[in-house]
């Protein structure tokens, strides 16, 4: 493992692995206080950001690297000078580079020109790290996670890519209910029913939200993402008959809700559900910090 670029590049032993460590950074820290002694990280970031800046600062932190971080107040990484430039000269200074960028691209030009690790911290076609985390979050819910049911109701993005190829590689259950024409990138979809077809998992795509069935967990995200100029009154018609609510959890039997955050209650998920009994967000969201230090630590670690 030299980058975390994308779920799908993980093998499942790698990717249990990442769990496991996970799982034993997250009950033991003490053990990990020095994993990253006289490391440093650069995290090059596009986007703005809650989570995933201070999950990364301080779990980076917690582990006893050093971590910078720089916006990109000129614009796109590659504007002010190529991306290769970028890396080269990061990779003369750091240990490795978190970048959360809006094309792909950038990411993969990061980690081929740059010769220290490269972790997407979210690029418009895959969200890994938060992949991990949710996966890591089921796996504390459920003993065996290729049992798991899980439902990704709304837009089909770059949460979801990241959510398919995890189930997948894991051999989960995975069904994805989107409006027509905002279904997940059709590559993606191939790639990630090879990948469930290879692991035992099952990857079910509709439009029909009566097609929900019996479900573990109900993952949903925002219908409009970072960066997306389309307005809510747009698009509310088609997406409204996808909103999570207490009907939909009933109906499929789900007793646990999932989002990346943010969150906008009333919209794709109504309050009684997000800040309900069975909701995971906030688990979710601490876990982001341990599932990326494992990363971290497989990468960088002594």
């Amino acid at each position: 493992m030299n980058h975390l670029l994308s779920i799908k590049d993980l093998s499942q032993e790698q990717l249990k692995d990442l769990l496991a460590l996970a799982k034993k950074i997250k009950g033991n820290p003490a053990e990990y206080r020095n994993a990253l002694d006289g490391k440093s990280v650069v995290m090059l970031f596009e986007k703005p950001s809650l989570r995933t800046r201070v999950s990364f600062d301080i779990g980076i932190n917690k582990l006893g690297g050093h971590c910078l971080y720089l916006d990109q107040q000129n614009g796109a990484l590659g504007k002010r000078e190529p991306v290769s430039d970028f890396a080269a000269n990061i990779s003369c200074w750091a240990d490795a580079i978190v970048a959360r960028t809006f094309l792909h691209s950038t990411i993969e030009g990061l980690a081929e020109h740059g010769s220290v690790p490269v972790i997407n911290a979210l690029s418009d076609l895959y969200h890994p790290c938060q992949g991990l985390a949710d996966f890591l979050t089921l796996s504390e819910k459920f003993d065996d996670v290729s049992k798991v049911k899980l439902a990704y109701v709304g837009d089909g993005n770059n949460v979801t890519h990241s959510l398919m190829y995890g189930a997948a590689i894991l051999g989960a259950t995975m069904t994805v209910i989107c409006p027509p024409g905002q279904f997940p990138d059709g590559q993606v979809v191939v790639e990630a029913q090879s990948l469930a077809a290879q692991h035992g998992g099952q990857l079910i795509l509709t439009s029909d939200i009566e097609e929900i069935a019996q479900q573990d967990a109900i993952y949903t995200d925002t219908w409009i993402s970072m960066g997306d100029d389309s307005n809510l009154s747009d698009i509310e018609a088609k997406f409204k008959p996808y909103q999570v609510n207490a009907a939909m959890m009933k109906k499929a039997g789900a007793n646990f809700f999932m989002h990346c955050l943010p969150a906008y209650r009333g919209v794709e998920v109504t309050a009684d559900v997000v800040d309900g009994e069975g909701s995971l967000i906030l688990q979710q969201a601490e876990n982001r910090m341990h599932a990326q230090n494992a990363v971290l630590v497989t990468l960088l670690g002594q």
